[in-house]
């Protein structure tokens, strides 16, 4: 298994597993990974095996303390000297769950992030996998502002 950060041939196959990994109304579309591989292709990790990607996290660098639905859809609003590393999206492909992959790209994504000098890291996720995220260290702030995909949302915070 391999880690690296995203290259712009690589939109294909974050299109395939985005929509492989979340419901339609969640999944981020081709246009907005797009614009994101563009604006901020350093903050996408990808885990290989082989030549097939089999998880990914990916999300925005800013000053603000909470991940708005706004973040989502305007990759412009990244900002590279920011103090939150957001994570918009944490997926595995179907056949490589529970093996660990995700933890590898979480681990790696929390120590670049902190090896830039944020403040730490800031994700949303659904009540199924709030205790998930806390084995990472990350604190459940309660339920977050967003309503991306029409679903509740836990915020949760890893502060360094």
């Amino acid at each position: 298994m391999m880690i690296r950060t995203a290259q712009p041939a690589d939109l294909p196959l974050l299109v395939q597993l985005e929509r492989a990994g979340f419901p339609p109304a969640e999944a981020a579309t081709p246009t907005q990974l797009e614009e994101r591989l563009a604006t901020y292709p350093d903050h996408f990790w990808l885990l290989f095996d082989g030549d097939r990607l089999v998880s990914l996290v990916d999300g925005m660098v800013t000053d603000e303390p909470h991940l708005t639905d706004a973040m989502y859809a305007d990759a412009s609003l990244h900002t590279e000297q920011g103090s939150w590393q957001m994570i918009f999206g944490v997926v595995t492909d179907p056949g490589y769950r529970r093996q660990g992959c995700a933890g590898q790209l979480l681990r790696r994504v929390i120590g670049d992030a902190r090896a830039q000098g944020r403040c730490g890291v800031v994700l949303t996720c659904k009540d199924r996998l709030v205790h998930y995220y806390a084995g990472f260290g990350f604190v459940n702030e309660g339920v977050s502002a967003s309503e991306h995909g029409g679903v509740q949302w836990f915020e949760m915070r890893l502060t360094f």
